[in-house]
């Protein structure tokens, strides 16, 4: 039996005015895919980026983009982002990073929060990603 996937984004009148994020996602039928915080390792497991904000969160979705495609899914699958980087004021750095990747007429729904450390004094962002795919 397969479930055909349905995403509707939305950005209420009654809410404030997003900036490159959806308020909402709602998902209906499909399958759910929880991809772990990505950091800006290769595939080799060697720091991709180091001291270059751009180039690790060009890293991080690789890795992203490699976990979707082992599920058999890509960007436009992804409901929600959750950003966590070193330094919250480089953010529009992130953003244009993570724009050559995701759908920008119908963002995932984002959260960014800004932490003192990541698992690597080296690393500057960390990011998860929930997707919905179908089945």
């Amino acid at each position: 039996m397969t479930s055909e996937k349905r995403l509707t984004f939305l950005n209420p009148d009654t809410m404030p005015r997003s900036f490159g994020y959806s308020h909402v996602v709602e998902a209906r039928g499909g399958k759910t895919v929880y991809i772990s915080g990505q950091v800006p390792l290769n595939r080799d497991g060697q720091l991709v980026g180091e001291g270059d904000l751009a180039a690790q969160t060009r890293q991080v979705f690789e890795n992203i983009k490699a976990a979707l495609e082992a599920v058999g899914a890509d960007f436009d699958d992804v409901v929600k982002l959750t950003f966590f980087v070193t330094d919250i004021t480089q953010m529009q750095t992130v953003r244009d990073v993570r724009d050559a990747y995701v759908n920008t007429v119908t963002p995932p729904a984002s959260s960014a929060v800004e932490v003192r450390k990541l698992i690597r004094e080296e690393f500057f962002i960390e990011i998860e990603a929930i997707a919905v795919t179908n089945e």
